[in-house]
């Protein structure tokens, strides 16, 4: 089986390939445009990026969309986290918002959307979201995005290695739940073809 990664973020095509193998699936890369994200939640936005992948490629199309939301500042950044700040300034910016702010009212979670759509329409959606907190600073060289400011179990995502942080992230459940659907999916397929 072969599906398309519908992103640019190199950071998201490690993570992708990692999931996504174990399940006999080859990860195949084709240049991309990228579609406007007009959609208002992270199940939206993740179709949005597989419909068009898919539309381009002919082939299933798998895509995600993610960010992370922190109480304090009532959710933001949101769906805007790839855009919250100027590229390189995202962490910082976070931290900044919350400089002086007591870690019982630090508390945040990652969500992330998969989507997965077929050349034939059919579509897969699938969500998972893990619950923290922000660090006082970035901490932690792994990972990407925000991932050296969540804090679970007094370790950040970025001092964790990529199968501890598989096990417990927002995206590693979510690709745990896409890997269930598409199981359901393709034996259903089977025995329409029997």
């Amino acid at each position: 089986m072969k599906f398309v990664i519908a992103t640019h973020n190199q950071g998201k095509i490690v993570e992708f390939r990692r999931m996504l193998e174990p399940m006999g699936i080859e990860v195949v890369m084709a240049e991309l445009s990228e579609p406007e994200e007009t959609g208002k939640t992270f199940g939206e936005n993740a179709y949005i990026k597989a419909e068009s992948a898919c539309r381009e490629t002919g082939l299933p199309a798998v895509a995600d969309d993610s960010g992370l939301c922190v109480d304090y500042l009532d959710g933001a950044p949101g769906i805007y986290s790839a855009r919250f700040a100027e590229p390189g300034k995202r962490r910082l910016t976070v931290l900044e918002k919350l400089h002086g702010v007591p870690e019982e009212q630090r508390g945040a979670h990652f969500v992330s959307a998969v989507c997965c759509v077929f050349p034939n329409g059919d579509r897969i959606d699938a969500e998972g979201k893990c619950f923290g907190a922000i660090a006082q600073e970035s901490r932690g060289e792994n990972g990407f995005g925000y991932d050296s400011i969540f804090v679970q179990d007094g370790r950040t995502f970025g001092e964790m290695s990529d199968q501890e942080k598989d096990a417990r992230s927002h995206r590693g459940k979510a690709f745990e739940e896409f890997e269930r659907k598409l199981k359901e999916y393709l034996e259903g397929l089977e025995k329409e073809n029997v």
